[in-house]
């Protein structure tokens, strides 16, 4: 889509309404100003449509499953109809599971529980840690950074043409980078899979807030993803999909509410006949409002329309990515290159800065959000940044001062509650610190910067 034919569209889709766009914030140079949140890709900001739906619920809300009173019975419908809701969203195939966990983490490690004890995993160096690190226990493969789509597809069909020809095997994608924002080959990935008698699971965490995700038209295994990326305001989590692995498996958590009958033995010892359904792997009290939230998430996404979405969205990108090449000094973070599809997720570094002091430069004297580091991708960053893989470095910013150079990076994300105000804001600010630079000191304070006081 043009710029031009995008701007058009998003004349008539205004953002959807988000908790705190009306919050103000101090600048340090003075006065306040409306905050603009663009850190998406790290917790979306929640819809206020989701919002009014779960306090609506609140004063109904009971203890799920096995009560006899009203409002566990109210309480345990709206629970699994949250399940259908999802389902539903995800186009699921009918014999699939859907299981309600506390993140995209949490769903991938209960997933890395229950792979058989000789699986193979193959995974992509460019991945989030959720998706990287759960497999332990697990023969692992780490494929390197592509650089185009095709190029990872190839390098996934080499990697699983030389495993052994027997036993299970998995693969591990991301359907959006949370670095980049590009859109991986999730569908072509899954059919070269399958070719070799793999699964794949798909991260979509970056994906599901952004694009519309149907588990039967990209033919993927499994899919996690996060409430609070999907404009959802608690921690919850999904992973839906094949049951056979999930049944088949230890429960990830052993209690209430996994077991179907428990019995003493003569010898003292108990039996367990544990759950077949997605109860197996929900063990304890669930976090209803956290299912609820993430399925009235789902139904405002729908009933929004992600082709209007999607359009607006992109409005959005083509508008920070014509700001950020119009400064010199900034260099856009991508494996696939310019122009390559992706969701509003954006990294850069910029000449002669400290991205940990330009982040807060931004917030101090802008009241805008963003999010500097290496993004809980610390091998993609680092290979993306040029430096040696085996680069220490963490999460936040490394101990350097205001103005020297770091080993991270400065990320900027945004969605569907996103005003076109915070964007141009966010382009201006940028212009702005790199010609003129900060108006304010800076200190470095438990490895970040922060305003002098």
């Amino acid at each position: 889509m043009s710029v031009s034919t995008a701007a058009a569209d998003q004349s008539v889709c205004a953002p959807l309404p988000v908790l705190g766009r009306d919050v103000t914030v101090p600048l340090v140079t003075g006065g306040e100003v409306t905050y603009a949140a663009l850190d998406y890709a790290a917790s979306a900001p929640a819809l206020q449509r989701v919002w009014d739906d779960v306090a609506a619920y609140a004063p109904y809300y009971g203890s799920v499953h096995r009560g006899a009173g009203y409002l566990s019975q109210l309480s345990t419908d709206l629970f699994e109809n949250a399940r259908r809701t999802v389902a539903e969203f995800l186009d699921c195939r009918a014999d699939d599971q859907v299981v309600f966990t506390r993140s995209t983490t949490d769903s991938l490690n209960l997933l890395a529980r229950v792979v058989p004890a000789d699986c193979r995993v193959f995974v992509f160096e460019t991945e989030h840690h959720a998706s990287l690190l759960p497999w332990r226990d697990a023969q692992v493969t780490y494929l390197n950074a592509p650089r185009t789509p095709e190029q990872a597809v190839a390098t996934l069909e080499r990697a699983l043409a030389d495993r052994e020809p027997y036993g299970p095997a998995l693969v591990c994608v991301t359907g959006a980078s949370n670095v980049t924002g590009e859109l991986w080959p999730v569908r072509e990935l899954a059919a070269a899979a399958h070719a070799h008698g793999a699964r794949i699971v798909l991260d979509a965490a970056q994906l599901a807030p952004h694009h519309p995700v149907s588990v039967k038209d990209l033919d993927v295994d499994w899919i996690a993803f996060s409430g609070h990326k999907l404009y959802a305001p608690f921690g919850s989590g999904v992973l839906a999909g094949r049951a056979d692995w999930l049944r088949e498996a230890e429960p990830y958590l052993a209690g209430g509410g996994a077991s179907r009958r428990v019995s003493r033995r003569t010898d003292g010892g108990v039996d367990v006949e544990w759950h077949d359904s997605a109860a197996r792997h929900e063990a304890g009290s669930p976090n209803v409002i956290g299912a609820y939230s993430i399925a009235a998430a789902c139904k405002a996404l729908t009933e929004a329309g992600f082709d209007t979405l999607v359009a607006r969205e992109q409005h959005l990108i083509d508008r920070v990515r014509e700001g950020l090449a119009a400064v010199p000094q900034v260099r856009v973070l991508s494996l696939f290159g310019d122009d390559a599809p992706r969701v509003g997720v954006i990294s850069f570094v910029v000449e002669g800065w400290n991205s940990s002091h330009f982040a807060a430069a931004l917030s101090a004297e802008y009241g805008i959000g963003v999010r500097d580091g290496l993004f809980c991708a610390h091998p993609l960053v680092r290979t993306l940044l040029g430096s040696d893989p085996q680069t220490q470095g963490e999460c936040g910013a490394p101990e350097a001062a205001p103005g020297e150079k770091s080993l991270n990076a400065i990320r900027v994300s945004f969605g569907a509650g996103t005003p076109d105000e915070h964007v141009e804001r966010f382009v201006t600010a940028v212009r702005e610190l790199v010609s003129d630079g900060a108006k304010w000191r800076y200190r470095t304070e438990d490895g970040r910067c922060v305003p002098a006081v």
